[in-house]
């Protein structure tokens, strides 16, 4: 599937389909015990992603390219930086925008557009966390190679090629359903080190969620 038909499927999961589930998996609100894994998973993901990037950041522009609800669009402007938060789900980008503190609102905007727009500018730094996972090889090198050419850095996520995922994604191909959530793509670490000259950032596993951290530095 190409890129713009994969992002076309994003966009209406998480702005039609699946707004009000991730509502709430972003937030402190009960959740089922599958979805806390997914929960305390991204949550050590992002802390992860934080941990390569200076703890200042004041000064710096830094683009949340997939920012969803915005935690770490919040979490870098409490580090200083200019932020803007890029989302093609215009619903998902008004719990951000409602969830952002008075106190740093001054240094974080959100927009919705392609994160892949050149036009957006260039950045000190760029994360993708979990924002790049549904799309093809190919289509995944060129959208790296698009956001490390405007970024001084791009920390970003894939969901590693494991037995397990491998099994769920050949299940999801084998029965498709509409109101899925778009497929994760598995890729290799080891190629996207080899291809794009990435740092390793490591793994996080928690129950059903599973998620490789890579940094690419200009």
């Amino acid at each position: 599937m190409s890129y713009e038909l994969t992002r076309a499927r994003v966009e209406d999961y998480f702005d039609r389909t699946a707004t009000r589930t991730w509502e709430a998996l972003t937030s402190d609100a009960k959740v089922s015990r599958i979805r806390e894994t997914v929960r305390r998973g991204r949550d050590a993901m992002r802390e992860r992603l934080l941990a390569a990037l200076p703890a200042d950041l004041s000064g710096a522009r830094v683009l949340d390219a997939g920012c969803g609800a915005g935690q770490l669009s919040h979490e870098l402007a409490r580090r200083g930086a200019d932020v803007l938060g890029v989302d093609i789900a215009p619903e998902i980008l008004k719990i951000a925008e409602r969830r952002t503190p008075e106190a740093l609102r001054p240094r974080v905007r959100f927009r919705s557009a392609d994160m892949l727009d050149a036009g957006l500018g260039r950045f000190d730094h760029t994360v993708a966390m979990d924002s790049l996972i549904y799309y093809a090889p190919a289509d995944l090198d060129a959208a790296l190679d698009r956001l490390a050419a405007q970024s001084g850095s791009l920390a970003f996520t894939v969901a590693p090629r494991t037995p397990l995922l491998m099994a769920m994604w050949q299940m999801g191909r084998l029965f498709p359903r509409s109101d899925r959530s778009p497929l994760m793509v598995p890729q290799a670490p080891d190629r996207l080190i080899a291809r794009h000259g990435t740092r390793d950032l490591g793994r996080i596993t928690t129950g059903f969620y599973i998620s490789h951290a890579l940094e690419i530095r200009a």
